[in-house]
């Protein structure tokens, strides 16, 4: 016995109407309304009870709201669906470069009374770079040593006390070195001091060679000054500032430095912020 299988749609093949596409109606998109006629670009959607709506506005300023019909508008001549654009995603919140949380438009707070002190000049302006926004917000300065050798001296002048911490950066701070005996001597004298460090010979080698182009940073010998004998390994011009320069623009974040001295500086704003 043969049976014959109909589609539910038993409207003859040439009375059925052609899909149509189907247009996010974005806000500025140009359409005609089929039935009246009314051109004008999209001003917003909105849901009623009556189902979704959109509203046009012509280039003389006049606003007429429409349902949003099946093959209910024109768009460059073309019969056309609008549709509800898709929500956007909510946007990542920004950050800054050390990783943390954004907060447009905060003020500087006023300074502490607290300070961060680091041995050098390229070692504050490294710290600007990855941990400004940050350090405004807390209301914590940061100023430079040009070495250590006097460090015992300059923090018996600042007097640290609870509410006037004092945190140290130190490069090279590893055991049995000057470095190491000047920090001991330090912290001995007040609770109120942190000093910590990495264990880099200079403060260029806490930035990932990959950040700055090379494969490694090169080893120097002994006896030679370290940033020169650095210039003249890698060959670039034996101008250590210009080199410097070179170094500090392959930095836009945290991740161009390296976790050992991360770590430090995240330390010690923690303990001068502390209270």
């Amino acid at each position: 016995m043969w049976s014959k299988r109909y589609s539910p749609d038993l409207t003859p093949p040439w009375k059925r109407s052609a899909p149509v596409p189907e247009v996010p109606a974005e806000p500025g998109l140009v359409v005609e309304e089929v039935t009246t006629g009314f051109c004008g670009a999209v001003i917003r959607c909105e849901k009623t009870a009556q189902g979704p709506t959109v509203t046009l506005e012509d280039r003389f300023g006049k606003c007429r709201v429409f349902p949003m019909e099946p093959r209910g508008f024109l768009l460059d001549g073309r019969v056309v669906t609008l549709v509800r654009p898709l929500a956007a995603p909510p946007a990542a919140p920004a950050r800054t470069a050390s990783g943390s949380l954004a907060v447009p438009g905060a003020r500087a707070r006023v300074a502490r009374a607290g300070r961060i002190y680091v041995e050098g000049r390229h070692d504050a302006e490294l710290v600007e770079r990855v941990w400004g926004d940050d350090l405004r917000i807390e209301g914590v300065v940061v100023e430079y040593l040009e070495g250590v050798d006097d460090l015992p001296s300059i923090v018996r002048s600042f007097a640290p006390g609870p509410d006037a911490r004092l945190g140290v950066l130190v490069d090279h701070l590893v055991p049995g070195s000057k470095e190491s005996r000047i920090a001991a001597e330090v912290t001995g004298e007040s609770a109120h001091v942190l000093v910590v460090g990495h264990p880099y010979v200079d403060v260029w080698e806490a930035v990932k060679p990959a950040s700055v182009g090379i494969p490694a940073w090169p080893s120097v010998p002994r006896g030679q000054d370290w940033k020169t004998g650095v210039c003249r390994a890698l060959g670039w011009p034996e101008n250590t500032g210009a080199a410097w320069q070179r170094i500090l623009s392959g930095v836009r974040s945290y991740k161009d430095l390296e976790p050992q001295l991360l770590g430090r500086v995240e330390e010690l704003i923690d303990f001068v912020t502390a209270g």
